[in-house]
């Protein structure tokens, strides 16, 4: 007697690629690099994104820099609102930290970032009953990242293209809702709609495809996930949000 699977067809082996075609099909055939990646690691990716979104940070900083300044002036004079006792010592270690941040947090903030993301990634996953391990959750949460490249020359070329000095808030550069908002009004609420821009709604869409294509989640809870990690990214600001319209 024969072994019935003797004559079974093996599974085809996903194709080699270097980084390189990975950071080019990722955004023209997400589902092959996503397959390929299944179980690779997730380092060298993350290095590689950190390097390239933390020099466009540092290139972008010339933009950004007036805008930032507004918004920090911005969150002071609320955290002072709510904390009256709040001294000037304090205020100027604030905008300290604030100005090494402008310099250097992208370089430590980004892989954090895609950290967090990839834990989310891997809670969604095991909402929705699937099979998938944190290592591979952050593989795809960092291989998610790449439009933020995008995200970051098209910064580069409005600083480079508008007269930006009038601007006061982050989102007044962004491709999306946020854009069009009073850079004043609820912090929190701002933050949730100025999810509603191309880049994260790419992420997002990036996530979901991730998830279905490394834990074979159907095209239902694919959809489901991809919903469930937007809400994962804007919890911050539903919580201030929430914060708000509590001490209203």
């Amino acid at each position: 007697m024969t072994d019935s699977t003797e004559h079974e067809p093996a599974a085809p082996t996903p194709p080699k690629a270097s980084l390189v075609e990975d950071f080019v099909d990722i955004f023209v055939s997400p589902r092959e690099v996503f397959a390929r990646r299944a179980t690779s690691g997730f380092v060298p990716v993350m290095v590689v994104l950190t390097l390239l979104l933390g020099g466009l940070f540092l290139v972008n900083r010339g933009t950004m820099e007036g805008i930032m300044d507004a918004e920090y002036a911005r969150a002071m004079a609320q955290a002072m609102k709510q904390n009256p006792t709040m001294t000037q010592q304090q205020l100027d270690m604030g905008r300290k930290i604030s100005g090494y941040a402008m310099s250097f947090g992208a370089f430590v903030g980004i892989p954090i970032a895609m950290l967090i993301v990839g834990f989310a990634a891997w809670l969604t996953g095991k909402i929705l009953g699937a099979q998938l391990t944190y290592g591979a959750a952050t593989m795809i949460a960092t291989y998610s990242f790449m439009p933020r490249v995008i995200e970051a020359l098209s910064i580069a070329i409005q600083g480079m293209l508008m007269d930006t000095s009038g601007l006061t808030g982050k989102y007044q550069l962004s491709l999306g809702v946020g854009r069009f908002l009073d850079p004043t009004m609820s912090p929190g609420l701002l933050g949730v709609i100025g999810r509603l821009d191309i880049f994260t709604l790419w992420v997002t869409v990036l996530l979901a495809i991730g998830m279905a294509v490394v834990a074979k989640l159907p095209r239902e809870k694919a959809v489901a996930a991809g919903v469930l990690m937007w809400l994962f990214g804007a919890i911050p600001s539903l919580w201030q949000l929430v914060r708000s319209a509590g001490g209203a």
